[in-house]
């Protein structure tokens, strides 16, 4: 077992509100975990946690120390990380939150093939804002995210961008026509996509360097594409997707929407190995000559 100094402890303590469940977390003696920490208040002379029967709280004191600590202790497991790493292969679990429509389009591929290169990282994918248990909703050790993303303080990588189509059944233009240039739009019903919250954005169709807002009358709004595709399929109206589905027909084919930008989103720029390696391939393959066929519409905010 490693050598556990009072500042890792304390942080630990800090994160799991309990001395128990810190102690169990690192593998050493909830005594253990005690003493250090009341020997780190004594030789900062203030107290940095209030305790109780049922929980631990931060003093003023202490959460100003936990800032400054915790980044110490990321820093330091990182550099034995990059060290082990030197003789050992990036291994153990990694949570990837997708967005889901997203995810089944453009990402499942890189997704296989990244796992066929790493079998030793087991890959645990959720849906982008789904409840995990070990974290609060919307965390993970990376987050895939479309759009530009608002100011925070979390770290976002851009690692490519998609395009989108237009999409219609058969049957939608059998009964309303086929939009011939993108004024035609006006004329039909349209299912907007939007990746954040609000109302669907407007759609700006491109053609090399020609752009055109397309005058389109959004019908139907919705927050996936999956639901998207599936309104298209039953002949609902026209909608912006990242590929054919089947039995759907492009509209506008010499149009597309985009690019969207999308981000691979961490909490730090201290990243473990495998997640350094996953985010590295997905870029390379985001950014590949020829990207497979992606969803999302015209720029929005992020998911």
């Amino acid at each position: 077992m490693k050598r556990l100094h009072g500042m890792e402890l304390f942080a630990e303590v800090a994160k799991a509100h309990s001395f128990s469940r810190a102690a169990a977390a690192l593998g050493v003696p909830t005594s253990t975990v005690s003493r250090h920490v009341a020997e780190l208040e004594r030789a900062v002379g203030l107290r940095l946690l209030n305790r109780s029967t049922r929980r631990v709280e931060l003093t003023d004191a202490g959460r100003l120390y936990f800032e400054r600590c915790r980044r110490i202790v990321a820093q330091a497991e990182l550099a034995h990380e990059e060290l082990r790493e030197q003789l050992e292969t990036p291994s153990g679990p990694l949570l990837v939150l997708l967005p889901a429509a997203y995810a089944l389009d453009a990402l499942m591929p890189a997704l296989v093939a990244f796992g066929s290169r790493h079998p030793e990282i087991r890959l645990q994918l959720g849906v982008a804002g789904a409840e995990s248990a070990d974290r609060p909703p919307g965390t993970g050790d990376v987050s895939i995210r479309l759009g530009e993303l608002p100011d925070s303080s979390l770290v976002a990588r851009r690692i490519g961008t998609l395009r989108a189509g237009l999409y219609a059944s058969p049957a939608y233009l059998a009964a309303r026509g086929t939009p011939q240039v993108p004024a035609d739009l006006e004329r039909h019903d349209c299912i907007g996509l939007r990746l954040g919250a609000g109302q669907a954005a407007p759609w700006l169709l491109q053609r090399g360097r020609e752009r055109r807002p397309a005058p389109a009358a959004q019908r139907y709004g919705v927050n996936d594409a999956c639901m998207a595709r599936q309104l298209a399929m039953l002949g609902a109206g026209i909608a912006a997707l990242g590929g054919e589905a089947g039995g759907l027909v492009r509209v506008l084919p010499d149009w597309s929407l985009g690019p969207v930008a999308v981000h691979a989103v961490t909490e730090t720029r201290l990243l473990p190995a495998k997640t350094r390696r996953f985010i590295d391939f997905l870029a390379q393959r985001l950014d590949s000559p020829a990207p497979a066929p992606e969803t999302g519409p015209a720029p929005a905010p992020a998911a």
